[in-house]
């Protein structure tokens, strides 16, 4: 039975850690973070390999199991950062020089960071990860429904927050999928 599982993982890992990889890196500040992102979903999967649907689900399952890791991988990161001030402010004037390619590129990064995590996880799944609402759905465990008036709110509040900032906003992108 260990062959069929080790078998079962591998196959998985082969399918999916291109998808994996790509999800932690759009999300994590550091390569090394999404490397260790990554590495702890892949330990859980395997854990649980046993548990993880067959077929092009597992993939949606892994997004799901990266999304909790991830979030427990932030509240690790606020807890380090509440203790060290100091490193903070360090880390503030290193990124606060760094040049910006466009100013409009700038401004749609910070309207995006202003949006609360929820609305930007789902523009992500959307945007980077190509997913359509069912599998978002499967990723978030929650029904297509409750996705499309999620993303709808989302791409509202996102869209306001970029006229805010100055960026025309073409609705016909906003509002595809």
């Amino acid at each position: 039975m260990d062959d069929d599982r080790k078998t079962r993982f591998e196959a998985m890992y082969q399918q999916t850690y291109e998808h994996i990889l790509g999800y932690a890196l759009r999300r994590c500040d550091s390569p090394e973070d999404a490397a260790d992102v990554v590495a702890e979903t892949f330990a859980i999967a395997w854990r649980r390999v046993d548990a993880v649907p067959p077929d092009g689900e597992a993939r949606l399952w892994l997004y799901g199991v990266a999304r909790n890791v991830l979030a427990n991988h932030r509240r690790g990161q606020a807890r380090h950062r509440h203790r060290s001030v100091e490193l903070d402010t360090d880390l503030a004037d290193l990124y606060a020089h760094s040049p910006e390619t466009s100013v409009e590129l700038g401004a749609i990064a910070r309207a995006f960071e202003q949006l609360p995590e929820d609305d930007r996880e789902l523009i992500s799944l959307v945007a980077w990860e190509g997913l359509d609402r069912a599998q978002i759905a499967t990723v978030l465990g929650c029904s297509r429904n409750a996705v499309r008036i999620r993303l709808h709110r989302a791409r509202k509040r996102f869209s306001k927050a970029l006229a805010t900032a100055g960026v025309t906003v073409n609705h016909l992108v906003m509002e595809s999928t």
